[in-house]
């Protein structure tokens, strides 16, 4: 299978093999079916990009966009709604935290993931009798499982009980299936992690750019481990230990110097990226692997749609530790995560916005900043309808941030503070005092994360994990949130109609 990306041109796999039933005695030999499809090894492969077409809801232009982001970026406390977005009412009710279950934008959320897990346990149950290479047909089926559990997991991080799905679906009285409680779901990820594990390569081939490695399944499956270690309390030391083993365990990767470049298409599957989701703009015989998402993103003022923009808790925050970087300015992130009202933007012989200095593209005296993460690095990009800006969704700073408070959290404060100090280094920041309190490095953890992962979509999830999430939002007026009510989202309408043992 060539290099990785949201291959569209698979759709078969979503439409023969999901739309077929194998109890059908009859069947016409031109046409493909679950049955006669899966013959060799490139069927296997193309099972295999037919599950990767569904990660992140990326399997359309504007899906991207307009449903992973809102669902997942509009209940931060660290953006604003954007002007157009106050058009779409589903997407304001998101932000309000006035949305009923019948929301399209997360009901559809969660039916193209689901999708995304049937495609796997198609794989699982169809390659297994396919005559090809042992060690690659393992391989294969070790990222069926990778992806399995990556679905299950984006769907229990997102809703509080979810249905595992771990069967191929024949028969119509599969299709009714109750929700698991939580610890069922996070043991069902930890148990397909850990079977990824066995059998997915340390690096792709230069061919299968994209595809899940072991650093990738060792990473997630540290995150499942401490996400729970908060959960499930009685377990808390367990738990931890065995998400430090996990973090420690993924190996090959370093930070990437120049931060700005992995977000804006210059720098692919950098050395920092353990798991990236792939675009191309390569178009030839029809693909579609591009997205609107830096529309989406990007103001009116730099040929954007806007919808989102970063308030100000978060420029606050990058600014909270003052001009100490070695730079002379503050925090280097943030110039790279956003364009605001700065001298570095004033400068019209370096750090302009696109050939522009900021005044000249916002206004003189104006204050608005907009997020320059994922939009392109030149003009000429930022014109076009669609462009092919990769998303990183594990890089090596998430895994050392997360190990740091790992670490804090069992009492190792000493272990945890080079590690933040390695991602304070890549900022031009100065490092943390050695000897500082198992408290201290846990507000540092918070500010870094906050920094490091702006508009990565964590921000939430973190919240959430720690505990946080009423007091962040009610800091910045979001009044709205009630986190007995909204930590979760409801069990779509949908699912519910259509789901018996559901309701």
């Amino acid at each position: 299978m060539k290099k990785l990306y949201i291959i569209l041109s698979f759709l078969f796999a979503g439409i023969y093999l999901t739309s077929c039933d194998d109890r059908l005695d009859m069947e016409s030999p031109d046409q493909l079916t679950s049955s006669n499809f899966w013959r060799n090894q490139a069927d296997a492969e193309s099972g295999l990009a037919a599950a990767y077409s569904k990660l992140e809801c990326a399997t359309e232009t504007w899906e991207f966009a307009e449903v992973k982001f809102p669902v997942e970026a509009y209940r931060e406390d660290l953006c604003n709604i954007g002007s157009d977005a106050l058009n779409y009412p589903t997407w304001v009710d998101l932000y309000n935290f006035t949305y009923t279950n019948g929301n399209s934008q997360f009901s559809m959320y969660w039916e193209i993931t689901y999708r995304g897990i049937s495609h796997t346990n198609q794989v699982l149950a169809k390659v297994p009798d396919i005559n090809m290479n042992t060690e690659y047909k393992n391989q294969i089926l070790a990222e069926a499982h990778f992806l399995r559990a990556y679905y299950h997991m984006k769907l229990l991080l997102n809703w509080e009980k979810i249905i595992i799905r771990d069967e191929y679906i024949t028969k119509e009285e599969q299709i009714s299936k109750p929700l698991s409680d939580r610890s069922e779901v996070w043991d069902f990820i930890v148990n397909e992690y850990e079977e990824a594990v066995k059998h997915l390569p340390l690096q792709q081939t230069p061919e299968h750019i994209g595809r899940a490695t072991k650093g990738a399944a060792y990473a997630y499956l540290g995150y499942s481990y401490l996400t729970r270690a908060y959960e499930e309390t009685a377990k808390k030391n367990e738990y931890l230990n065995n998400a430090e083993t996990a973090f420690k365990s993924v190996k090959g990767y370093e930070l990437e110097a120049k931060f700005l470049s992995m977000f804006d298409g210059t720098n692919k599957n950098s050395k920092e990226s353990i798991f990236e989701l792939q675009f191309t703009d390569n178009t030839s015989n029809g693909a579609a692997y591009r997205t609107a998402l830096h529309k989406w993103i990007a103001t009116g003022e730099i040929g954007g749609w806007d919808e989102i923009s970063p308030n100000q808790i978060l420029i606050d925050e990058f600014k909270k530790e003052g001009k100490i970087a070695t730079t002379g300015l503050y925090d280097s992130r943030l110039y790279q995560t956003v364009f605001f009202n700065d001298p570095y933007f004033n400068d019209p012989s370096t750090n302009m916005v696109y050939g522009s200095t900021y005044n000249e593209r916002f206004g003189a005296g104006s204050d608005k900043a907009a997020f320059r993460k994922y939009i392109p690095a030149t003009w000429e990009d930022m014109q076009k309808s669609r462009t092919a800006v990769n998303l990183p969704l594990m890089r090596y700073a998430d895994v050392l941030l997360l190990l740091a408070e790992t670490l804090n959290e069992q009492g190792k404060a000493g272990e945890a503070i080079p590690l933040i100090n390695k991602v304070r280094a890549r900022a031009d920041m100065p490092e943390i005092p050695a000897n500082s309190t198992q408290e201290f490095v846990k507000k540092q953890i918070e500010h870094e994360r906050i920094l490091e992962f702006a508009l990565e979509n964590t921000r939430f999830y973190d919240l959430r994990r720690w505990g946080k999430t009423k007091e962040a939002l009610t800091a910045v007026g979001r009044s709205g949130f009630n986190p007995e009510k909204h930590n979760f989202y409801p069990i779509p309408l949908l699912e519910i109609k259509s789901n018996d043992l559901v309701n």
